[in-house]
């Protein structure tokens, strides 16, 4: 047993790392999609239950929503305690750990190829739980997401794996969260690739698809395979509707631009006291609180009756556009709660409340108040996240339809493009990137090169050598015909010099020897001979080519060594990569 636990540390775990370098490892990629699901899965039945055990307990009524049911006082009192307690955990908390949500994913894998801490997932965990628990404007699916991402990504640096492969694990994990939380896998994969990672491989979908379906075969283990929302049979009664589906779309494209600019412009006090920030946000709350309970908490119960038809317009209306409001200013705020939970939320009672309006214009051809309001989900969702694919995917699982596909990508693409050209508005999360500073780099090149780790291209035909060598130590180092010599200093490898280098200089010593009759040289000094040499800097193995390019022009450095920490303080060099290197493989991959 214990041979056979050293052949696997020793042999296939490092050959499966070294696949994973590339781009075309799919098998192993699979797997690992597979573990990330199955993970996503149970991380997301564990925060679900954290959230609906406390909410069953404590809320009077069947069900852990009914916010609205409870006496006037608690709900003033409740949101209000509840930030108070949040503001002062997060004020408790460096500025780098009170970072969640889908935007701290995104920064991670701009900024730091995917790395999240585990202190992270637990922030994340318990602020997650305690906005929905204490009754603030929230929703679960973008806590759900940085777990997701989180634990998938820990799991990557556990097995110590490239950070291309860790990058593809948290797109799998967003991707699972999703699938998880709404029982839809398409939709969670196509949300991975659209909104988070903003990129499209084959090499990719692999995964993250067996991600999404893996979670999602977890969570119905659980919870059954009915979707999250409560759909009847939904159809477009007359070909009349476009028109009036056409103004839907101006109007939640006009809200979604609104609710964008009002996160923007709460978000420019992001320099103050995240405590202040926190309790002002729920002392905004409490009047919501008070007056329009069915803002309180996610809000799905709301949504499943304006889907069935059992809300009035006023309400719809009122109740959707307070959700607006008071979401937009308190994430804007810093109030860690999840974003698409309340974006579907404001969808389905804008849009049914449309839906009514509708019905009064022409009784004879509207349809129902259902098939609105799953419109505006529809196209809330696509305009805010400026992913017009996920919402439509998401629609098609959610309603089970295929009769609500004509009129979905009608409304989700219109309104999606008012957002974005009528009122110049890039998707919620690169706006609040934006405003933190940060950018979101993802142009072709820089995906390429974030796909693909320095162990695929390194050149691995190497040999570390000391400095000063006898003419015999240096042609034994010769008979192992390394391509490159690695050349010690007292703090590392200093210089890269061409084994063929240092064969011409012991040829011409040699020649030298012979023709004069003098005696060999005692040492030759390596970085004295004549050679081309360049000058190294280090690279980790599990960095990407982007890392690589990057370090080049930090260090202003000729060529790297490419190494790995094997025991304390010991490092292991493995090979070495020229900038040409990249350049080549890049332009390979291309053509």
């Amino acid at each position: 047993m214990q041979r056979l636990w050293l052949r696997i540390t020793e042999h296939l775990i490092p050959m499966f790392r070294r696949r994973l370098s590339g781009v075309d490892a799919l098998p192993q990629l699979a797997v690992l999609g597979l573990l990330s699901g199955i993970i996503t899965g149970v991380v997301i039945l564990a925060f679900r239950l954290a959230i609906e055990w406390p909410l069953e307990y404590f809320l009077p009524g069947a069900g852990s929503e009914s916010f609205e049911q409870l006496d006037w006082i608690t709900r003033g009192l409740l949101p209000l305690a509840g930030a108070l307690g949040l503001g002062l955990m997060l004020h408790r908390l460096a500025i780098h750990d009170r970072k969640v949500g889908i935007v701290h994913v995104m920064e991670r894998l701009n900024y730091h190829q995917g790395y999240i801490s585990f202190r992270s997932a637990v922030v994340q965990f318990v602020s997650g739980v305690a906005t929905v628990v204490t009754g603030q404007s929230a929703g679960r699916e973008g806590p759900a997401v940085h777990l997701g991402a989180a634990f998938s990504s820990l799991m990557g640096q556990w097995m110590r794996l490239p950070n291309n492969s860790i990058r593809t694990l948290v797109a799998c994990g967003c991707a699972a969260a999703i699938s998880a939380s709404f029982n839809t896998p398409i939709s969670g994969v196509i949300f991975a690739m659209e909104v988070v990672m903003m990129e499209y491989t084959i090499a990719g979908f692999t995964p993250i698809i067996l991600a999404a379906v893996s979670a999602a075969i977890v969570t119905q283990a659980v919870y059954g395979s009915e979707p999250a929302f409560t759909v009847p049979a939904l159809t477009m009664n007359s070909l009349l509707e476009i028109p009036w589906i056409l103004v839907i779309a101006l109007i939640i494209g006009v809200s979604a631009a609104l609710f964008i600019q009002l996160v923007d412009s709460a978000g420019r006090f992001h320099h103050r006291p995240v405590l202040l920030r926190i309790s002002v946000a729920g002392l905004l709350m409490v009047p919501f609180a008070l007056l329009v309970p069915e803002t309180m908490g996610i809000g799905y119960d709301t949504v499943n009756a304006t889907i069935n038809g059992e809300v009035g317009f006023w309400l719809l209306l009122g109740v959707g556009i307070a959700k607006l409001l008071i979401t937009s200013v308190t994430i804007g705020l810093g109030m860690p709660s999840g974003v698409i939970g309340p974006t579907l939320f404001m969808g389905a009672t804008l849009g049914g409340a449309m839906g009514l309006v509708g019905a009064q214009i022409m009784p004879e051809q509207a349809s129902s108040v259902g098939f609105y309001a799953m419109l505006g989900m529809g196209a809330m969702m696509g305009a805010v996240l400026q992913a017009p694919l996920a919402a439509l995917l998401a629609l098609l699982e959610l309603t089970r339809n295929s009769h609500i596909i004509l009129p979905a990508m009608l409304i989700i693409t219109t309104s999606t493009l008012i957002t974005s050209e009528a009122f110049g508005k890039k998707s919620l999360f690169l706006t609040i990137l934006k405003s933190q500073g940060l950018s979101y780099q993802n142009s072709p090149v820089i995906q390429a090169l974030r796909r693909v780790s320095v162990g695929a291209i390194m050149d691995r035909s190497i040999m570390r050598t000391e400095r000063h060598l006898s003419v015999e130590e240096a042609r034994k180092a010769l008979t192992a015909e390394p391509k490159w010599l690695i050349v010690e200093g007292s703090n590392g490898p200093t210089a890269l010099l061409p084994a063929v280098d240092l064969a011409r200089f012991l040829e011409d010593t040699d020649k030298h020897v012979a023709e004069q009759d003098v005696e060999l040289p005692e040492s030759i000094d390596l970085m004295d001979i004549p050679a081309n040499r360049r000058d190294l800097a280090p690279v980790q193995y599990q960095a990407t080519l982007e890392e690589a390019l990057n370090e080049f022009d930090a260090s202003n450095a000729e060529a790297l060594y490419v190494q790995r920490h094997v025991a304390p303080m010991i490092q292991r060099v493995y090979g070495v990569v020229l900038k040409s290197d990249i350049e080549s493989y890049y332009q390979y991959r291309r053509s």
